[in-house]
């Protein structure tokens, strides 16, 4: 991905950055989540549909996520900046 297609997609990291970013719970690999995924999500966020690991109801739309390698968990994206805290993982165990 070029930098000019990066700085346009809020959803979108650094290589770099994503070679070396893992589950800070389970240590396992991560891998974004493509542009269809994140539509599907996010139309689940505006039923109201999906929790993260707390227990709450998510309610921000997401830029772009990132998955666990198990597929269970999706950490978000927003403004280039993933939010790998724990709490803040969206349960997404067969939903996707």
């Amino acid at each position: 991905m070029d930098a000019e297609s990066q700085s346009t997609n809020p959803g979108t990291i650094d290589e770099e950055l994503l070679a070396i970013l893992c589950c800070p719970e389970t240590k396992q690999g991560l891998r974004l989540l493509d542009s269809k995924q994140i539509r599907h999500l996010n139309a689940l966020i505006d039923k109201g549909e999906l929790r993260n690991k707390e227990g709450h109801v998510v309610q921000e739309k997401l830029d772009g996520g990132l998955m666990r390698e198990d597929g269970k968990i999706v950490y978000p994206i927003r403004d280039h900046i993933p939010i790998m805290l724990i709490e803040e993982g969206i349960v997404i165990e067969g939903v996707l």
